[in-house]
């Protein structure tokens, strides 16, 4: 009867330190890498927001300057102003395309 009472005392401690083992990896696993904040957010907002604002002023800038020396019949202003939007928009996607890219490889790195 003891015999049977220690291997079943040894099992479930085995199984006890099998589930305090995974426990204590995830811990750490999440010490490592901790979950984004609303900060984190705020600032990726802001950083896409400036990629695409620096463009579109430096093509409105060089547009107004290059209105100002060379006068014609159609306005610089406006066409480097929506050249740097698009660039900006495409720079915004850039980002947005490698953060989503991270997302998925970190947590399809999770899941194995």
């Amino acid at each position: 009867m003891d015999d049977e009472h220690e291997a079943k005392g040894t099992n479930e401690e085995t199984d006890l330190s099998r589930e305090v083992a995974a426990q204590a990896a995830r811990k750490l696993k999440a010490r490592r890498n901790p979950t984004p904040g609303v900060w984190f957010g705020l600032g990726m907002t802001g950083l896409i927001g400036w990629s695409v604002v620096i463009p579109t002023l430096l093509g409105a800038a060089l547009g107004l300057w290059l209105d100002a020396r060379h006068p014609g019949t159609h306005s610089w202003t406006l066409a480097l102003l929506v050249a740097g939007l698009v660039l900006g928009c495409f720079n915004a996607w850039h980002w947005v395309a490698k953060e989503e890219k991270a997302m998925r490889n970190e947590q399809a790195n999770n899941n194995e």
